[in-house]
Parts: C-alpha cells; structure tokens; sequence
C-alpha cells in the first residue's frame, strides 16, 4: 500500500511538473491575444521564428534616442508614414522586415539586420509585427 501510496505520489509530481512547463513555442505568442498584443509579445522575445532568428528587441530600443545595434524604433509608424513617397507606412514596415537592406536608415550600415525574417516568420507573425510597430507614434 505505501509503494503504491509512494508511486502515485511521484507520478502526481511529475504530471504537476510537466502542466507547469510551457508547451508554446519561444517564436509563437498566445493566440489569446489581439494582433497588436501578439506583435508586442513578438517584439519583445529574444529569439522568434523556427531558426531561432534575434528578436527585434535585441537590436531595437523602443525607448527614443536609445540606439542598440539598430535604430530605436520609437515613433517608427510616424516616420513610416513619409519615408519612402508613395508608400503606406505599413508597406514599409512589411519591407523594413522581410527586405532589411532595401530600406537603411541613415548611419546603419546595410547588411547587419538579419535578412531571414521573410522565410523564418509566418505570415501571421509578420502582419502582428506590422499591426504592433504601426501604433508607435
């Protein structure tokens, strides 16, 4: 009985232990949230996408004058507006993300951001991205 008692206490620990791990992917946010929170919660990982890619806040401040290895992208979407004429600011945030190079800002040298965010992203996670830096006025 106390071997038994013993063997469901361990298996209840360890069925305790594995609910408690998370099952969600470090590149996939929580379905729960709207697509500004889902970009956010992107934008705020180390590593996004199924290559492990560096997050966006490991290069991008959002804090403004706050330069990492990348622009601070704080009031991004207002810059975005004007930066390239005839295109929408989420047009250029879309190509910011999977073309890096053909959009560098003055003083950033081409060839740093990583390129793969294209193929390395879904499409959903892209659009999320675009929604989330849109709102950074």
């Amino acid at each position: 009985m106390k071997r038994r008692l013993f063997t469901l206490t361990i298996y209840l620990i360890f069925a305790f232990v594995l609910s408690s791990c998370s099952t969600q992917s470090s590149s996939e946010p929580s379905t729960n949230l709207d697509s500004v929170q889902q970009g956010k919660a992107l934008f705020e990982m180390n590593m996004i996408g199924e290559n492990k890619a560096p997050g966006c806040i490991v290069c991008h401040s959002l804090e403004a004058g706050k330069n990492l290895v990348g622009p601070s992208l704080a009031g991004i979407a207002t810059y975005a507006q004007t930066a390239v004429t005839g295109m929408d600011a989420e047009a250029f945030l879309r190509q910011a993300i999977v073309e890096p190079d053909h959009h560098v800002m003055e003083g950033y040298p081409p060839g740093v951001m990583y390129a793969n965010y294209g193929s390395d992203l879904s499409q959903a996670e892209i659009d999320a991205l675009v929604a989330f830096m849109l709102t950074l006025k």
